[in-house]
């Protein structure tokens, strides 16, 4: 009963997405103040059906209910709570109606926090939200139906892939997911300005937050993806340039130019139409992103469904929204003028060079990982496109982004001197400089590449830093005023300097880490040592350990430094009861300078077992790094401009009478 209750509020759903998707977008352009005001409980009332639905599956998760095709097929008694919870989203179905129940969570967050949009505004935004829900309800509800029954249903299931049975990964699609169905909201509000005719700096503080939103999402989940790739597959690596990963972190790329682009609209009333193509391209990636994963294309533990028939499905609706945006943007773009005037080296400029380079990096990306996928499905040969494709083409575009990024916050708007930005980035300047050149000459290993490497990230750090004391005057005036200027400084400032100092530490960390890593490979016998990095690790032997649903094989290695104990080493290999799939648990030991890692693989039947060691130098800055970023994207999220939004219009009211301009939020 309570799977056919969730099926049911599905389908009341999508009868709500049709009405919020219809009705009040004919209001606003008949001015129709009833019809308008169909938006908002429209909004409300499919987010509580589709909330009811995704708690119905859950339930059904929780309590094993096997007579529900998508639990049998991917949950099993003997699973932790938490996997079982989790497993809801852990498979094509589950996960699908996870993405809607966000994409209906953003359209009621606009309902509920829109009080300062112009109701004609907020009701094409929603029902551009609404239209895109009626695609993934009618996809859901076709052709993947959660809530399936089994006529004989079975004493026990299947279980969950055991890869996924793991607290990173449990936790990466949902964050991964409001950045994806984040962008959807920069997408609506774009597709309600071109039929709206109006693009102004109003426009851009309303779109701005939303956009934040998802790009802050976005980071956490790419950076959980890669934390768990790197502890619990065993190769010792972060990225492997996967084309589910690059589907994840194009629309990243995209988005981070959305932001910056979007700053330009609201501060100089120019780049206008960028703008909002950048808002279409970039829920597009998104959205090619679902196609990918769920089309049946490619075969990953990314990769959600096999069937082609619902590729075809995404497919169309791919075309539909990706299409139907652009010839819009086509029509209409053109009438978007540009209200500012700049100069080539100012911050304006800079920016454009940043949407330039990172839109460039995005086609580069795209290029990558759509060339392999075309190229079988048209003539049937495979290639791999992986990482030395992409050092040799994406690093190449990134090096001088990074090196400019710097320069733009130093910039005045309109017209600036690039020297005079210089002259007070000059500290910056020798302090990186002065790292990369003690690092090429006291450390053995490098090359030039990590050199430039480290230079621009110390330079980002640095830089970020200069820029924020430049702000608040440090040095210059008395420190109880440069104090003041601090505290009273907008928080999007602090968060554009942790964002920018964020990512130089991830650079730094990713340079140390793959150029002077250690990696030892062989077969051990217990009593055996071995030397990595200092540490001598000496193998106790193997033993089994049950888990809750798996059993696994467990090494023992005891470490040392200098003949005294440091610390002792468990990784693992675990066999699932369910699917009998052995996965690798990695024993990492963190320390100040680095994490030491170690593996164990397989007997070799004559008392020696194959293991891998590794020394990782100042990988956590990696994730400080990443850490740091989205602390600057929650930070700039709570600046008081996001919440009270932007001046109102003058607009003229459902009725027709003129309001008074009044601060939007008041």
């Amino acid at each position: 009963m309570v799977a056919e209750l969730g099926h049911f509020a599905l389908i009341l759903a999508l009868v709500m997405a049709v009405v919020q998707g219809t009705i009040p977008l004919i209001g606003a352009q008949t001015r129709s103040a009833a019809w308008i005001a169909v938006a908002r409980p429209a909004a409300n009332a499919q987010f509580a059906f589709v909330a009811i639905a995704f708690a119905a599956l859950t339930y059904s998760f929780v309590v094993s209910d096997f007579s529900v095709l998508t639990v049998a097929k991917n949950s099993h008694t003997l699973k932790p709570l938490m996997y079982k919870i989790t497993g809801v989203w852990g498979n094509h179905e589950g996960s699908l109606l996870l993405w809607i129940l966000i994409l209906t969570l953003f359209g009621a967050a606009v309902a509920w926090f829109g009080t300062n949009l112009p109701p004609g505004l907020r009701a094409r935004v929603l029902a551009v939200q609404a239209l895109i829900g009626v695609g993934f309800l009618s996809f859901i509800l076709l052709t993947s139906n959660p809530f399936e029954r089994i006529l004989e249903a079975p004493f026990e299931g299947n279980g969950l892939n055991p890869l996924l049975q793991d607290p990173g990964l449990a936790f990466h699609p949902p964050f991964l997911y409001l950045g994806y169905v984040g962008f959807s909201m920069a997408f609506s509000f774009a597709v309600a300005a071109l039929i709206e005719g109006r693009v102004d700096p109003a426009w851009a503080r309303w779109v701005r937050p939303w956009t934040l939103a998802a790009w802050t999402f976005l980071t956490v989940g790419i950076v959980l993806g890669s934390w768990w790739a790197y502890y619990e597959l065993g190769w010792g690596g972060f990225w492997f340039w996967d084309p589910v990963e690059n589907a994840s972190f194009m629309p990243w790329l995209a988005g981070t130019a959305l932001l910056h682009s979007a700053i330009v609209v609201e501060r100089r009333d120019t780049l206008k139409s960028w703008t909002i193509l950048l808002a279409i391209l970039t829920f597009s990636l998104s959205l090619l992103g679902t196609f990918i994963v769920r089309s049946g294309i490619l075969t990953s533990v990314h990769a959600f469904a096999t069937d082609p028939e619902r590729g075809y499905f995404i497919l169309g609706f791919l075309v539909l929204v990706i299409g139907g945006s652009l010839i819009l943007y086509a029509v209409r773009a053109p009438a978007l003028k540009s209200g500012g005037v700049f100069a080539p080296i100012s911050r304006e400029g800079a920016l454009v060079l940043n949407n330039l380079l990172l839109a460039t990096a995005t086609a580069t990306v795209l290029l990558g990982t759509l060339y392999p996928l075309l190229l079988d499905l048209f003539t049937g040969k495979k290639v791999s496109v992986g990482a030395p494709f992409f050092e040799a083409t994406f690093f190449p575009i990134m090096a001088p982004l990074l090196a400019a990024a710097v320069f733009g916050p130093m910039l005045p708007w309109k017209r600036g001197d690039l020297m005079g930005a210089f002259q007070r980035l000059r500290v910056a300047f020798f302090l990186s400089g002065g790292i990369a050149l003690a690092v090429w000459a006291f450390v053995s290993g490098g090359t030039w590449l990590s050199t430039l490497g480290i230079a621009l990230g110390a330079w980002l750090v640095a830089g970020s830093f200069a820029s924020l004391a430049e702000r608040i005057k440090l040095l210059r005036a008395p420190l109880a005023d440069s104090l003041r200027r601090a505290i009273h400084l907008p928080r999007s400032a602090w968060g554009m300097t942790l964002a920018h100092a964020g990512l130089g530490l991830f650079l730094l960390g990713g340079t140390i880490m793959l150029t002077w890593q250690t990696e030892s490979i062989q077969v051990m016998r217990p009593g055996e040592v071995i030397t990595v990095a200092g540490y001598e690790l000496t193998f106790q032997g193997v033993g089994d350990v049950p888990g809750p649903n798996y059993m696994a094989e467990r090494a023992l290695f005891s470490v040392s430094r200098d003949g005294e104990a440091f610390t002792n080493l468990l990784p693992e290999k675990r066999a699932y009861v369910s699917s009998g799939m052995p996965t690798t648990e990695a024993g990492i030991k963190a320390t100040w300078a680095g994490d030491l890692y170690a593996v164990i693989g397989d007997a070799d039947g004559t008392g020696g077992w194959a293991t891998r060691f590794f020394f990782k130098p100042f990988v956590h800055w990696m994730w400080i790094g990443a850490s740091v970023m989205v602390l600057g994207g929650v930070i700039s999220l709570t600046d008081r401009r996001h919440r009270v939004g932007a001046p109102a219009r003058r607009r003229k009211s459902a009725t027709g009478a003129a309001p008074a301009p009044q601060m939007a939020g008041e």
